[in-house]
């Protein structure tokens, strides 16, 4: 019966590994200034930054604001942010937004004050 090696084990188990999440190229504005997007009312994702149910968000209902914000914060291109995003919101509920931290890294090492609403 031959023995069978986990698959790990071997000689690639010191080598440094890549994860997804290192190499996703997120993309951040230039200014938060450009940052033009609604501050209140409808705001209708569009499907290449989410493609789930309701793309439709309420501005007026937190829930809905952190639904679209994370959305455009991971998968928004740097013209989507700009269009899409309220610099004033984004101020406003960025602690309580679910990112991934290469995300908040990003932003908050581009727009310090950011990490001063955390």
């Amino acid at each position: 019966m031959p023995t069978l090696k986990p698959r790990n084990a071997g000689t690639h188990s010191n080598e440094p590994r890549v994860l997804i999440r290192d190499v996703i190229p997120y993309e951040v504005t230039e200014s938060l200034d450009a940052l033009q997007g609604p501050g209140e009312g409808i705001l209708t994702l569009p499907q290449h930054v989410y493609w789930g149910p309701q793309a439709e968000c309420d501005l007026g209902h937190p829930e809905d604001v952190y639904k679209a914000y994370q959305a455009i914060l991971r998968e928004g291109t740097r013209a989507d942010q700009e269009q899409l995003l309220n610099a004033d919101l984004l101020m406003k509920v960025w602690s309580e937004l679910m990112l991934p931290v290469r995300v908040r890294d990003l932003w908050e090492n581009k727009f310090p004050q950011l990490a001063q609403h955390s």
